[in-house]
């Protein structure tokens, strides 16, 4: 019988990546979300081989957050948001973040099944995920995983299932976040009480066929967002029903957001956070307490090396707690 080929180490993963080898896709979720002994040394030494530093300067991928209440259609829109990226030549990566399952600590609502795309198209890449304990906010392998990805494809996906947290975390972590709303259900109105217009770069009123009510919609959220002196951020109406429309507005949309974005500043503020819910995910809240807090993390970090990766970070937040304990 012949032995097992042993799992592809991180710094191979890495290298792979950097070479735009996208078959290495899946064995980096794999490794993301390996808890066993070493598991961590091995996804630093993966992020280490896709850091800025190696790699002479930001991935060119454009990493797009999409959110939005359950309901909204964004699996749907993500489906024809993948066809017309596809139909640009650019590869895409999804990586769908789902409430987990209390039985297999996996993910429960399994995104790939809802989510039409060419599974014979090998430039095109989805996996669920679990949130674990994040109450609907990224897991550190998501943040590990879209990080990586963004060295090999053209686009990497967050998609969320908002629900509060998961909005503000998936903004520390996307260069781009389109937030999708779907007219008359009353989600317009609890975006404007939760204070969750200040995350999106751009809006996407989903369903527009509805006709009125979504005109409606619209127009509220134009409101919305002059009210807050956020008239930068775009809305976008758009249906998914054939034929599709607003869905070329919408990848104009993010493009233009990018192309207008200090995206190595943008990127240094996601490392940062992503190394702090390294550290929290690690060590709770007794080892964010011997920081001071989490505001106090946050401080120290923005006076950081800028150069030092996410693992380099974590490192340093550890020797610090410790020092301070």
């Amino acid at each position: 019988m012949t032995p097992a080929r042993p799992a592809p180490s991180g710094t191979e993963l890495g290298t792979r990546l950097r070479e735009g080898d996208l078959t290495a896709a899946p064995a980096v979720l794999n490794l993301v979300e390996n808890r066993a002994p070493g598991g961590r040394e091995e996804v630093a030494a993966l992020l280490s081989e896709v850091s800025p530093a190696v790699l002479g300067g930001e991935p060119g991928a454009h990493i797009v957050g999409i959110t939005g209440p359950p309901g909204a259609g964004k699996s749907t829109l993500l489906s024809e948001l993948v066809r017309t990226w596809r139909s640009r030549d650019r590869s895409v990566a999804v990586l769908t973040v789902d409430p987990t399952s209390k039985r297999s600590g996996g993910a429960l609502l399994g995104d790939r099944a809802r989510i039409a795309f060419d599974p014979s198209d090998r430039r095109v890449f989805i996996r669920s995920t679990a949130a674990g304990g994040q109450l609907g906010g990224l897991a550190p392998a998501t943040r590990a995983a879209a990080q990586a990805l963004a060295a090999a494809f053209d686009v990497v996906v967050i998609e969320t299932v908002g629900v509060g947290q998961s909005e503000t975390d998936v903004a520390d972590v996307a260069d781009t976040v389109a937030v999708v709303v779907q007219p008359g259900s009353g989600d317009v109105l609890q975006f404007l009480k939760a204070g969750i217009m200040e995350v999106p770069d751009v809006l996407v009123v989903n369903k527009a066929d509805l006709g009125q009510v979504a005109v409606r919609a619209e127009r509220d959220l134009r409101a919305a967002l002059h009210a807050l002196d956020a008239a930068d951020t775009e809305v976008i109406a758009a249906s998914c029903l054939p034929p599709p429309r607003g869905i070329e507005e919408l990848v104009g949309a993010l493009d233009a957001h990018r192309d207008r974005t200090d995206l190595p500043r943008r990127r240094l503020r996601a490392r940062r956070a992503h190394a702090l819910a390294d550290f929290a995910a690690e060590h709770g809240e007794r080892g964010l307490r011997a920081l001071g807090g989490r505001r106090e993390a946050e401080r120290w970090l923005e006076g950081a090396d800028p150069g030092l990766d996410v693992p380099a970070l974590t490192r340093a937040l550890e020797e610090r707690a410790m020092e301070d304990a």
